[in-house]
């Protein structure tokens, strides 16, 4: 609303006293209607305009910034229609501070719905007040090793800059409009009930200015309203969750039941980061699953493909990898953080009440892990323990062919070992997707220094934000074609007699790729050469091969470790 100034009575203006210098005394001062007097009544009309642009804006910006438009802006919103009304009701006196608070709340209604975009183009889903402050530091982590530690610290610096401008902001643009409102509060009365009457009949009419947005606006209640049910939704499920992690049929179970027709086996459960459904449909991909099934059945071993729903989407793959680990569903960070802290069985930890040596490689992990005592691991491959001395490549990633190495020597060419079992994090196909590192001869690996010399290596890795969204894509269908072809090539060429592969995706890579609401699927597949193991899984009625068919069994991740320990032996 614009500000009118009152005008105060002209009176006369005394003669100036002369100066020792014949100039006059009163030269200094600006008579009624000088220049600068009119130009300070623009710049405060000026500064209560950008007020109420702030304000609306805040109301009335749709969840999809791509909807923002001039046409956008032209919405009644209901919550600045009551705030106007209370500032009729209560004390002049009381106005300023009352809008003061309110507008700050505003600023971090504005946050919040921030972080909803950011974790919708993230992961598809909207920020949860109770559980997701956790992904702060690993967003931080990631920009690190997508464009480097100093871009992250400038990152991070702006964004919380940002973050406590926007309240400090809002909170200066509803304290001025509460002084202008106080000063002509006649005006304000009838504005109100004029807005107040749009509001009602464009509401009973169902008025749009566009598909999604409606004029009687009333997203800043809606974001209210979604936050609050997600934090009763929270503490409820926390009794819930806590009541299903006690109820486990192999708790008890002896590890000699456990995994009996496994014995002598060397099994690998390899999670391929970002492996999602949506893999399936580029031709980079397809050829590589048809060309590592050839080299698969060459070498005399079969697989056998199929579905399975994640609890997550374009990261947070940790949450996947407890999910199938454990046999409960982990959809959230505080799931998570309960679930570690039990002591439910995972599969890792029944390999080892069996007999198995357990170990976990994670070259993800830059330093102590301590859920690996919950995993049930002997031992943890980190980063620093694979023995890499070359670039990295994407997410400042280990190649995943390099760790299969590492974890081969390691593990499996010991005389008189007992049989493995491990879990392999590749992150090769991790976002950013970009550069990829290239297949070498398993002879030349060593510690990693013949990837020096090949073309596209590179200390720091290219931000999604640098490529625009078809060669994204066209990036992360070549990751996920080379950690497939890493994968096959290890099977066909160190299988012997009795290696067991089960590898997958954790989830759906973010919507740059997979786009909105794509089902949380991802590929899942076992590689094995002795058929007393594929028997096994007849009545799982996978497809063969490495590519699911149509007609391939979706199943929820959380079921993966029962059927298996039920396949495999164990009551």
């Amino acid at each position: 609303m614009s500000e009118a100034l009152p005008t105060a009575p002209a009176e006369p203006v005394p003669a100036a006293a002369p100066t020792a210098r014949g100039g006059s005394a009163g030269r200094g001062a600006e008579p009624p209607g000088a220049p600068g007097r009119s130009g300070r009544r623009v710049a405060r009309r000026a500064a209560t305009v950008a007020a109420g642009l702030l304000v609306l804006v805040a109301l009335v910006a749709p969840d999809d910034l791509r909807d923002l438009s001039p046409l956008a802006l032209a919405r009644v919103p209901v919550e600045g229609l009551l705030a106007a009304a209370v500032l009729l009701i209560i004390p002049p006196r009381a106005t300023r501070a009352s809008a003061t608070v309110a507008g700050a709340l505003l600023g971090l209604l504005v946050v919040v719905r921030c972080l909803d975009t950011g974790f919708l183009v993230a992961f598809d889903r909207p920020f949860d007040p109770l559980a997701d402050w956790y992904f702060l530091g690993p967003a931080v982590e990631f920009v690190a090793r997508s464009v480097g530690r100093p871009g992250a610290v400038a990152a991070a610096i702006v964004a919380v800059a940002l973050a406590a401008a926007v309240p400090v902001g809002l909170a200066w643009a509803a304290a001025r409009l509460a002084r202008v409102g106080s000063a002509h509060r006649a005006r304000l009365a009838r504005t109100v009930a004029v807005l107040g009457v749009v509001w009602v009949a464009a509401a009973v009419v169902d008025a749009r200015v566009g598909p999604d947005l409606p004029v009687a606006a009333t997203e800043a209640a809606g974001v209210v309203s979604n936050q609050a049910g997600r934090v009763r939704a929270g503490l409820a499920d926390r009794d819930a969750f806590a009541a299903q992690s006690r109820v486990d049929a192999y708790r008890y179970a002896a590890g000699s039941d456990l995994l009996t027709a496994l014995r002598g086996k060397d099994v690998v459960l390899a999670f391929v980061e970002s492996y999602g459904r949506v893999a399936l449909d580029d031709p980079v991909v397809t050829a590589a699953l048809d060309a590592g099934a050839a080299r698969l059945r060459a070498a005399g071993l079969v697989a056998r493909s199929a579905y399975v729903g994640s609890p997550t989407a374009g990261g947070a793959s940790w949450l996947a990898h407890a999910t199938l680990q454990s046999g409960l569903w982990v959809d959230s960070q505080r799931r998570y953080t309960d679930l570690v802290r039990t002591d439910r069985l995972t599969l890792s930890g029944a390999f080892r009440r069996a007999g198995w040596r357990t170990v976990a490689v994670a070259p993800a992990n830059h330093g102590d892990w301590p859920e690996a005592g919950f995993y049930g691991f002997d031992r943890v491959y980190n980063a620093g323990d694979l023995g890499y001395e070359g670039p990295r490549f994407t997410f400042d990633s280990v190649p995943d062919q390099f760790t299969l190495s590492a974890f081969h020597r390691a593990e499996r060419v010991a005389i008189g070992r007992p049989p493995v079992m491990a879990e392999l994090d590749l992150i090769s196909s991790h976002a950013p997707w970009s550069p990829v590192p290239p297949m070498l001869d398993w002879s030349t690996l060593g510690d990693g220094a013949a990837y020096a010399s090949v073309s596209g290596s590179r200390d720091i890795p290219e931000s999604v934000l640098s490529r625009d969204t078809g060669r994204v894509r066209a990036d992360y269908a070549r990751s996920i074609a080379y950690s497939v072809h890493s994968l096959t090539d290890y099977a066909a060429r160190y299988s012997g007699e009795n290696l067991v592969m089960v590898f997958l995706g954790d989830h759906q890579p973010a919507p740059v790729v997979a786009g909105d609401g794509a089902p949380r699927e991802a590929p899942i597949t076992i590689v094995a050469r002795d058929p007393a193991v594929l028997d096994r899984i007849t009545g799982w009625n996978w497809t063969d091969g490495l590519r699911p068919g149509p007609s391939a069994p979706v199943w929820r991740m959380d079921t993966v470790r029962d059927r298996f320990l039920a396949a495999f032996g164990g009551s």
